[in-house]
């Protein structure tokens, strides 16, 4: 039964995925419309990325399986930083990247193992993700307050309301005239079903799968529903990147990411949710941090060329494998008759 359902879990995951791409199109052209620049549209366009993770939070609130959807953000924001890098490094080792092979010394940095990434994307995303990070830390963590609670949602949702601000308005022009097509508003009105079945699903075959390997729900969302979750992106980067974009490849799931740790977490503060296992809490949120001040200083001290060496881009995983080991051997929280960290 367990292969049953994770192929129920895979096909979940794509439909959720495949309804957040047709509502991608609607966001790019309102970005088009409003005169956002392309770089600060991201953090805008990330809204439909996210889509997927704010349904299954949603899902797991309404079903009283928080800690499903707990695990399941906290999990892929540990580990998307590590797995698009290396992605887009394995991508972008062919030679010609883009139409006309059109990615500015694509084959000397081919030639010197280097991954080529903006390092505007430390100020515009890094930092500013850093500090919602902080933010959900401090709401979350010290004993008076510690737990997802309804005043937890609405400053959660102010502080995405700044960083999206500060994102959008750097190099605002003048908006263009853009076409809507029928067509596209019914995809978009598809896309959102599609969104809610998919999530709804997801949640309920990781519930079969946690069941039936005895693992608590937290760490099924950790490790189980995160992983598959983050496939669809893998598949993106490697598209993206593979076009010739490679800093869009590379960083765009930072501004997914703000919003999972903003939005996304909403519906588990209005049912609010104890922490119970602070340990296993405070471990992942603290690897949540690593990963994105890791990938800001090794990009800040990659030189003039700006980018990823090989080895740092080998670092990111390590990084990952280090947290897996530190909650499977320190930590232990398997084999405990379902109980996890939250709710």
């Amino acid at each position: 039964m367990i292969a049953v359902w994770a192929g129920v879990l895979l096909a979940a995951v794509w439909l959720a995925h495949w309804g957040a791409e047709h509502l991608s199109d609607p966001l790019k052209k309102l970005r088009r419309q409003w005169g956002f620049s392309v770089a600060a549209g991201g953090a805008f366009v990330g809204l439909a990325a996210a889509s997927p993770e704010i349904g299954i939070n949603t899902t797991s609130a309404i079903r009283g399986v928080g800690d499903i959807g707990l695990g399941a953000l906290l999990g892929s924001n540990v580990l998307a930083i590590p797995i698009m890098v290396f992605i887009a490094y394995v991508a972008t080792r062919r030679r010609r990247l883009g139409e006309g092979g059109g990615h500015k010394n694509h084959e000397r940095h081919r030639r010197e193992h280097l991954l080529q990434v903006d390092r505007s994307a430390i100020t515009i995303q890094a930092l500013p993700y850093l500090g919602v990070i902080a933010v959900f830390a401090l709401l979350t963590l010290p004993q008076p307050w510690r737990g997802l609670q309804p005043i937890d949602g609405w400053i959660l949702l102010l502080a995405y309301f700044a960083y999206l601000a500060q994102a959008l308005f750097r190099g605002r022009r003048q908006g263009e005239e853009v076409e809507w097509k029928r067509k596209e508003t019914w995809l978009a009105a598809a896309g959102i079903a599609a969104l809610a079945l998919g999530a709804y699903f997801t949640v309920f075959a990781t519930e079969r799968i946690v069941g039936a390997l005895g693992i608590s729900k937290i760490v099924g969302g950790l490790f189980i529903t995160a992983p598959v979750a983050a496939l669809p992106e893998v598949f993106a980067t490697w598209y993206v990147t593979r076009s010739g974009q490679v800093t869009s490849g590379v960083t765009s799931v930072i501004g997914d990411h703000v919003v999972t740790m903003t939005l996304a977490f909403i519906p588990l503060t209005i049912v609010g949710m104890p922490i119970e296992n602070l340990q296993l809490f405070g471990v992942t949120l603290a690897f949540v941090a690593i990963m994105p001040a890791l990938f800001a200083v090794l990009l800040w001290r990659s030189g003039r060329e700006t980018g990823f060496r090989r080895w740092q881009v080998a670092v990111l995983p390590m990084v990952y494998l280090s947290f897996v080991a530190l909650i499977v051997f320190w930590v232990q929280p398997f084999g405990r008759g379902g109980q996890g960290a939250a709710g």
